[in-house]
């Protein structure tokens, strides 16, 4: 054997891993588990596979038992793939170390399919490089993430079918991607798993559905094999490429083994928010005020884009015979479709504010983002995505342009105190840059500024067009007594919320510098700068009273929060 630790070349850039397209219930023309091949970054693997970002640990806890790691080489020359498509459905379908290989590739996936669209690495929420994953980890229809575990846990139960065959929530590539993407949505932006507006709330859900929708809708097996028509056939019949005959497909109603027993974990989102009509303001109803339910309206708008944009490039593929098109042809315009848009989800998060997230934010950060990437929208991706939210309700954000988009920032702002390479990567800089600049951006004496980070980025046009940016997200807060609040600040405190009450409120914005340096956005919410803001504040109160927020032990209060606190009251006195 060559020796390749002494080389600098030669070494694969790419592993190919055999993953579940979908769920063992999705199966080929021929009866058999439909499975998929996905390319994932090669890494020098340990037995688990525990690599550099992602380590299955197969743990039952259920069980109490400890499962053989696999093992699938260091990675150091050609990767091959181990176990898969060798043995019998049923046997490769029960086989743990199976479940290991479906897990680990199809969250490196993901997480590669970030890092390529926002052109950085893209860190855990929680604390550490690695995130640990449990394939097996209790006996009960659940999947979810851990913050303070850094970990995602997959659990397995009996099937309530005759069958009583085992389900395994591992082997579903939407459950899996669905929780990774919580993973990596909590590091790019912390605060969205604070306690804030329901939309807020909702957004964890619907975009990580969303996420793990079109990653699913990207492979071209899984277009192939459920789209309507026989799978064999190279043609198929133009009439049924209509958007009413493809949402009633099987292409938006996958995942049978799962449904219904896998509710709790996946939901009906994934499945059948496609068909929610539009046309009706779904999130002032009552059963749209649960965050799970809330966040179906992001899937539905997202979806039927989708929808629009596959159609829009179809028409630009003629008909072959007797009114039918290309199979091959239509199942790579809508993977292609389905990959572009996923890449224009994940961009957007750059171009949201940091705190109090609304729908409306995310409409206008996704047509910013495509905009300055892509100016050209030749199949109408703005378009579609602005036509389809405001069909669910969701106009773009208050301070937006007349097209939806951001503003440009168009003030002159101080640059000559601040080191332009340190401010485009080093926190301390930034933040020097902020304070320089505090007047300029509107940003209020009171209360605390932290830099949560800074971040290059280099995102690539389809054109060949390179977009380099770098975006920074500050925390604006300040924590102080209802009474000061209400006093000082003239925020509405609700009804019997004690005046005593210790309570902080945080604002927060989002920088974006282009190649130069100058700053070319800002995506804020601010803390008590202007009236809307205080209307804000005073709605996240009342709305966090009313579930109780309010009702738990009251620790000390920080000595800097009350320093804060006798500087209101002495100024208070003043006046």
């Amino acid at each position: 054997m060559r020796n390749v630790l002494g080389t600098r070349h030669g070494l694969s850039a790419f592993r190919t891993l055999t993953i579940v397209a979908q769920d063992p219930s999705v199966r080929t023309a021929d009866g058999k588990v439909l499975l998929a091949k996905v390319s994932i970054p090669a890494e020098q693997l340990l037995p688990g596979p525990a690599g550099y970002r992602v380590s299955v640990v197969d743990y039952d806890a259920t069980r109490n038992a400890l499962y053989t790691p696999l093992d699938l080489g260091p990675g150091l020359e050609e990767p091959s793939d181990a176990i898969a498509a060798v043995r019998s459905d049923r046997a490769l379908m029960s086989d743990p170390r199976y479940h290991a290989q479906n897990v680990y590739a199809i969250v490196m996936r993901i997480l590669a399919r970030f890092e390529l669209a926002l052109g950085r690495r893209v860190p855990w929420g929680c604390a550490g490089h690695q995130l640990y994953i449990s394939p097996h980890a209790f006996c009960e229809p659940n999947a979810f993430y851990s913050r303070e575990d850094c970990s995602l846990f997959f659990g397995y139960f009996t099937s309530s079918q005759p069958s009583g065959e085992t389900v395994y929530s591992c082997l579903a590539h939407d459950v899996v991607a669905h929780e990774t993407t919580h993973a990596l949505l909590d590091g790019l932006r912390r605060g969205f798993l604070d306690r804030s507006s329901l939309d807020q709330a909702a957004f964890h859900e619907g975009f990580s559905d969303i996420v793990a929708l079109l990653s699913v809708l990207s492979l071209t097996e899984i277009v192939s094999t459920v789209l309507d028509g026989r799978p064999e056939d190279p043609l198929i019949r133009a009439d049924l490429l209509t958007k009413e005959k493809l949402k009633e497909s099987t292409l938006f109603g996958l995942a049978n083994q799962m449904g219904e027993e896998l509710s709790g974990v996946r939901g009906q989102a994934l499945r059948r928010s496609v068909e929610l009509p539009p046309g009706k303001r779904y999130a002032d109803k009552k059963e749209f005020q649960e965050e799970h339910r809330r966040g179906e309206l992001l899937v539905a708008a997202v979806l039927n884009s989708f929808l629009e944009i596959w159609l829009r490039r179809l028409e630009k593929i003629g008909t072959i015979s007797a009114g039918k098109k290309d199979r091959g042809l239509v199942v790579e315009e809508g993977a292609r479709a389905a990959d572009h848009l996923l890449t224009i989800v994940i961009r957007a998060i750059d171009y949201c504010p940091p705190v109090d997230l609304s729908f409306s934010d995310f409409l206008s950060a996704l047509l910013t983002i495509d905009r300055e990437v892509v100016p050209d929208d030749r199949y109408g991706y703005r378009e579609a995505l602005l036509k389809s939210f405001r069909d669910y309700g969701v106009e773009p954000a208050p301070d937006a342009d007349t097209d939806g988009t951001w503003k440009r920032w168009e003030r002159e702002m101080i640059y000559s105190r601040t080191h332009f390479e340190s401010m485009l990567r080093d926190e301390e800089e930034m933040f020097r840059f902020i304070w320089e600049n505090r007047t300029n951006l509107d940003l209020s004496e009171h209360g605390h500024i932290e830099v949560r980070s800074v971040r290059p980025s280099m995102r690539i046009a389809p054109d060949g067009f390179i977009l380099r940016e770098t975006v920074a997200e500050y925390v604006h807060s300040v924590t102080a007594s209802a009474e000061e609040l209400r006093d000082d600040f003239g925020i509405a405190v609700p009804e019997g919320l004690p005046l005593w009450r210790n309570i902080k409120l945080a604002g927060g914005g989002t920088l974006i510098f282009d190649e130069y340096g100058q700053l070319k956005y800002k995506v804020a919410k601010g803390l008590v700068e202007s009236e809307a803001d205080k209307t804000r504040q005073g709605a996240k109160l009342k709305q966090l009273f009313e579930l109780g927020f309010f009702d738990g032990p009251v620790g000390d209060l920080p000595l800097l929060a009350q320093l804060h606190s006798r500087i209101g009251q002495l100024r208070r006195l003043k006046s």
